[in-house]
């Protein structure tokens, strides 16, 4: 494939996923961003020739209009409850912290993660750590007001097992998508064949490494600004053998309560399951922003 032909193809690939991102938002099917995206598949279409390079500028700009539109419509929209293309985290006070949305109904992971679980696991687990980082955040600033830190070791504790179970989970549900699986493209494609040498390479490792996180944890593909490049890390309970400065990317859950009533004991097949609904244009939002973010030593 030359590379107009690849550039064309990718370009599909983008249109495809505005397409699936405004269906996990929720986006109305009259809103300007789908006539907008009506507009550019019928030109994409038609591109049946390799383009003069006033005519790529031209469809490259068109892309950007699109994108810049979509930030500018979400940005409106934030203060009634619908998504971002990218949040900016908000500056809590101790104790401040809730249970976000998921970004789709509980149903739409289904068949390969339950209703019941989603439910289960969003509703009662997840809000329990969002509970007890409050708690943990209250009682140490408790502890500063009237210096008597004789529990620190405790609360500390509780601060970063309940902040790392919040944390880990708000990424984990925007992981996933049920127009999600297949492979990676772009730049975080790139990403994996350099470090991992292939797609399939990758998918192996982390699946293994789900596989034999000893009882409860996760597996994590991280961005490492220090190393410059991607890893894959296992993690106990919720923030145990980590890396410092590692920015996460795509999480798995291995702890029970993520497939237990569904798979029972079969870890295994919940793990290849999974990979049915890993949405990687998040995944790839998310190592861009880190990109963007990379610290020097």
């Amino acid at each position: 494939m030359n590379r107009f032909n690849q550039y064309v193809n990718d370009l599909f690939v983008w249109n495809e996923q505005m397409r699936h991102f405004l269906h996990s938002e929720q986006v109305e099917q009259d809103a300007e961003l789908w006539q907008q995206l009506d507009e550019f598949t019928e030109l994409i279409e038609n591109v049946n020739q390799e383009l003069s390079t006033e005519q790529l500028l031209s469809l490259q700009a068109k892309v950007e209009h699109i994108h810049e539109k979509m930030e500018n419509y979400f940005a409106r929209k934030q203060g009634q409850g619908v998504g971002t293309i990218w949040t900016e985290a908000p500056k809590l006070s101790p104790g401040e912290h809730t249970l976000p949305k998921l970004p789709y109904a509980y149903h739409a992971l289904e068949p390969y993660i339950s209703e019941e679980i989603m439910r289960l696991h969003h509703d009662k687990h997840h809000r329990s750590y969002v509970d007890g980082l409050n708690n943990a955040e209250r009682s140490l600033k408790k502890a500063r007001e009237t210096k008597d830190f004789s529990l620190i070791k405790h609360w500390s504790r509780e601060l970063a097992f309940h902040g790392s179970g919040h944390y880990l989970h708000t990424i984990f549900w925007h992981n996933m998508n049920p127009h999600g699986g297949g492979q990676p493209k772009g730049l975080l494609q790139d990403e994996i064949n350099r470090y991992f040498g292939s797609f399939a390479a990758f998918k192996h490792q982390f699946s293994e490494a789900a596989k034999q996180v000893e009882g409860s944890g996760w597996a994590l593909l991280v961005w490492s600004p220090m190393a410059g490049h991607l890893e894959i890390l296992q993690s106990e309970r919720h923030m145990q053998l980590t890396q410092w400065t590692t920015v996460p990317l795509l999480v798995l859950d291995v702890w029970e309560h993520a497939y237990y009533l569904q798979y029972k004991n079969n870890r295994a097949e919940y793990i290849n399951n999974w990979w049915n609904v890993v949405y990687w244009h998040n995944v790839e939002m998310r190592l861009e922003k880190a990109l963007d973010n990379t610290p020097g030593i």
